[in-house]
Formats: structure tokens, C-alpha cells, sequence
């Protein structure tokens, strides 16, 4: 950032756009770089927080700059800094004022990973507030014709539920000897019985902190604001706010809910799987009907986060597992759904759908990668998005949970209802006749967008063939946080069983 805050490009303002585009794209390559270099010293067999980094930075208070990774966030870390070059890429067009808008998207980037490395719980506040302003200045400057609107809208919904998050944080903190905010020693004294806090206040926190977090799913009925924040916001914007801004709502139910309050989770499991369902129907039902093309891949958001929530609420590894495997299998899909809409929205300045038609003819190469990562999103086999459904669903099936197998078998629904809004919208944009004299000579993609496209379309493969490459990374973590929730077996159980 302070880089791009350093140059001063030439009196040639054109030139000068181009230096911030470069230079942006270099700086979130070079972040992505060092994510791997990360990656490739996690320690998949260890559970605990690794790569840590703690120093002490208001004292008074017990705030520490604590930051580190583990299985929970190992791989949204990479996401992040993965979808970021990509959303660069997908910028390129943007003319207004461009040296500011990479300045927004770069402390964006930088708002989210803090939000997955944070161990300190005013950290994580800090960050997971300021992903909120540049988003908002994304959306209402750059955005469509109901910007305004739409940014004043994502930015009211959140905010409320993230304050309702800080009144829990500091509750916590008090109830916890007021002497520090640091994560994994408050889940500990919580876990360990060191730290108390009555029954009645318990649920209070857990509705405090589950608002939040289902706001930013968003989870039925808190999804109002999306579909309005997805159309409004540019290219870049929609990748990034259904590549990672969502998953800080999943991320931060399985990093607070659960192991902070295991009982009250417990009870409140059969409420958030029903209301998973409910928006994994409706959301698909809704996007069956739009005629906006952006609006429909803005639903079936709400349809897919469903599935996230409801294998979180399953407290099975299967669930749980598949859960963090849609996190980033959402991320890559839709994030590539959105990057699509984006270049035809380019050429023809139109995303509604009855405004198409026939336009793999002119555009064979973005048909072909279109139809890919579509595929992907429905959930076919051997591709990203039907590992974490399956999973998802046979965890739930599985689950302790009192009517799991009810939400199943209902949540396997959507998996239907997203192939019919899917596919419907493929046939009627990409083949038949061309009916209207503007498709006939659409332009199929340049270098710059299929170097943004191909990447996504790739890890969809790779997710979906080599599924154990990822699912290995999270694996202990999420047992651990299934133990926090609902115990460790007795090891006498096990030898008993072993005889």
C-alpha cells in the first residue's frame, strides 16, 4: 500500500493508470508467493495454531498482536491471496480513479487475511471491521447505477451485527479475568472449566456472535443486503465478496460458536441447520426465476453458504470437513461465475439473460471455461463443487444432531434445483439462435482474461480429482474443534472397542 501511495506516474494519465494496475498486480502476486512458502511450512499433523507470532501492543488492556495459522485457516489464507491477483486482473477496464481503487482493493486483502491469522480476539475485531470500508467505497463509487443504496446497505447490515460481536468480545474479556483477549487461552479456560460463565449469558454471547457471523454468511433471513451488494459492485468487488468476504461468516462460527460455547451450540444446532435448508431452497428457488444473470449467481450464493452451515451444525468430521472444503470450492466457482458475468457485461453492457443467446458461436473459448465452472458450482463429480456437497450431506446424515437426517435428505435438493437454474441459464445464453444483431460479433476473450479464468477453472479440476490434497491440511484442526463441542470419546471406550 505504501508503495502504491509512493508513485507518481507521469503527466500522461493513462500511463500513470497503467503503473497502479501493474504495480498492484505485482504486489498481490508477490503476497500470494509468500502464502505458499506459508503453506509449504504448515504442519498438517498438528492441530495447534503454528507460525506464531505474538507481540505485546496495549499492554493495559492485554492486546496482544497475535497472529497464526492452523487448519481452520490455512487454506482461506491461500484463497485470499489466490482470487486477489485474479480480481486485479478483472479491474483492468475500471478508469475512474484508479490509483484509489487499487489502494481499497489492496487494503481489502490486507483487512481479510488479518481476519484468518488473528489469535487475538480485538485483533480479529479490528481486521474483520476494516474489510467493511474499502468494500463500501468499492461498491458506492464504483458500483452500478443503485450503488449508493446498495453500499449504505451492506454497510448498515454488517455493522450492526459486528457490534454486537464487540459487546460479546468485551463480555468475554471481563468474564475471563479482564486481562486478556487472546483466543486460544480463553477457548482453553472455557474448555477447561478455569473460566465460567452462567447458562442464561452464555446463549446471550452465542446469539451475539451468531448474528454477526450470519450476516456476513449471509444466512436466511439475513441475506438481503447480498443480492443488492453483488449487482451493484464491479467485477473484482463480486469475486471478492463471494470468494472470501462470505467465509468470514463460517469462519468465525467455527472459530467462536463452537469451541466457545459447546452446550449452547449444541442446542442451537437443529435452529441453524433448519434455517441452513430453508436457505439453501429458497436461495436456489429464487435464482430459478431472475432474469439478471449476476443476480442469479448472487442467489445461489445464498443457496451454497447453506450448505456450509449446515455442515458446521452436523459436528461431524465428514460435515465439518466438507464445510471448509465448500469455503473454498464456493470461492473458486463462484468467484469464476462472477469474473464470467463480467467480461460479457463488458461487451454487451447488459446481464440480462433474455438479452443473449447463441453466444458460443462468436465466443467459443469463454463458453467452453463458462460452462466448465459452471459445471463446478452444480456440483458434478470429479469437480470442486461436489466434494464438499457429498461430504457436506453424508455428515449431516450422519450427524448426533435431533432431525439431521431430515435436513439431509431435504438439503439434497438444492443440490437439484441449483443444476436446473444452472443449466437453464447456459441454454439460454449460450446456445439456440443468435436472435439479436449485437451477439453476432461479440469478440471471445483476450490474453488478460484467460489468465484471469484459466487459473480458477484448473483449481476446480485439481480440487475435484485430488480432494485429499486439501482435506489433509484441516483435518486434525476440525477434530479438535468437533471434541471441543461435543467431546472426546472415553480412551476406554476406545481400548474396548479395540478388543
Amino acid at each position: 500500500m505504501l508503495l502504491l501511495l509512493s508513485l507518481r506516474g507521469s503527466g500522461d494519465q493513462k500511463a500513470a493508470n497503467n503503473l497502479y494496475r501493474y504495480a498492484t498486480l505485482a504486489i498481490t502476486l508477490v503476497t500470494f508467493l509468500v502464502s505458499l512458502v506459508i503453506l509449504a511450512r504448515y504442519d498438517s499433523s498438528n492441530a495447534a495454531a503454528q507460525l506464531v507470532e505474538k507481540t505485546a501492543w496495549i499492554g493495559s488492556l492485554g492486546v496482544y498482536y497475535h497472529i497464526g495459522i492452523d487448519g481452520l485457516s490455512v487454506w482461506l489464507v491461500i484463497l485470499t491471496t489466490f482470487l486477489m491477483p485474479i480480481a486485479v486482473l478483472a479491474s483492468w477496464n475500471i478508469t475512474k480513479r484508479v490509483r484509489e481503487y487499487m489502494l481499497f482493493m489492496l487494503i481489502l486483502e490486507t483487512g481479510m487475511i488479518g481476519v484468518f491469522v488473528s489469535l487475538d480476539m480485538f485483533l480479529f475485531y479490528l481486521f474483520f471491521e476494516i474489510t467493511l470500508i474499502p468494500m463500501y467505497f468499492l461498491i458506492g463509487v464504483w458500483g452500478g447505477e443503485r450503488r449508493i443504496y446498495a453500499a449504505i446497505k451492506f454497510f448498515v447490515y454488517t455493522v450492526v451485527g459486528s457490534l454486537l460481536m464487540l459487546v460479546a468480545i468485551i463480555a468475554i474479556y471481563f468474564y475471563n479475568g479482564g486481562t486478556t483477549f487472546d483466543m486460544v487461552e480463553i477457548t482453553n479456560n472455557l474448555q477447561t472449566g478455569k473460566t465460567v460463565i452462567p447458562g442464561n449469558v452464555q446463549t446471550w454471547l452465542w446469539l451475539a456472535f451468531a448474528l454477526a457471523f450470519c450476516i456476513k454468511v449471509p444466512l436466511f433471513p439475513f441475506h438481503t443486503w447480498l443480492p443488492d451488494a453483488h449487482v451493484e459492485a464491479p467485477t473484482a468487488g463480486s469475486i471478492i465478496l463471494a470468494g472470501v468476504l462470505l467465509k468470514m461468516g463460517t469462519y468465525g462460527l467455527m472459530r467462536f460458536n463452537l469451541p466457545f460455547f459447546p452446550s449452547v451450540s449444541q442446542k442451537a444446532a437443529p435452529w441453524m441447520m433448519g434455517l441452513a435448508v430453508i436457505g439453501i431452497i429458497y436461495g436456489a428457488l429464487v435464482a430459478m426465476v431472475q432474469p439478471d444473470m449476476k443476480k442469479l449467481v448472487a442467489y445461489s450464493s445464498v443457496s451454497h453458504l447453506g450448505f456450509v452451515v449446515l455442515g458446521i451444525f452436523a459436528f461431524t468430521d465428514q460435515g465439518m470437513q466438507g464445510a471448509l472444503y465448500q469455503m473454498l470450492a464456493h470461492g473458486i466457482s463462484t468467484g469464476a461465475l462472477f469474473l464470467g458475468v463480467g467480461i460479457v457485461y463488458d461487451r454487451r453492457h447488459t446481464r440480462q439473460i433474455a438479452d443473449f443467446g447463441g453466444i458460443s458461436t462468436p465466443m467459443p473459448q469463454y463458453s467452453t471455461l463458462f460452462l466448465i465452472v459452471a459445471l463446478s458450482s452444480l456440483g458434478l463429480p470429479l469437480l470442486n463443487g461436489f466434494i464438499g456437497e457429498f461430504l457436506i450431506l453424508i455428515g449431516t446424515f450422519a450427524s448426533p444432531v435431533p432431525h439431521a437426517r431430515m435436513f439431509a435428505v431435504l438439503a439434497a435438493l438444492g443440490v437439484i434445483l441449483s443444476a436446473v437454474y444452472l443449466l437453464w441459464m447456459i441454454q439460454r445464453v449460450f446456445f439456440g439462435e443468435i436472435t439479436k444483431k449485437e451477439n453476432e460479433e461479440l469478440k471471445d476473450m483476450n490474453g488478460r482474461e484467460v489468465l484471469a479464468m484459466v487459473p480458477l477453472v484448473v483449481l476446480a479440476i485439481v480440487m475435484g480429482v485430488k480432494p485429499m490434497t486439501f482435506l489433509r491440511g484441516s483435518e486434525k484442526t476440525v477434530t479438535l474443534v468437533k471434541e471441543y463441542v461435543i467431546g472426546k470419546p472415553a480412551k476406554v471406550a476406545e481400548n474396548h472397542q479395540e478388543r
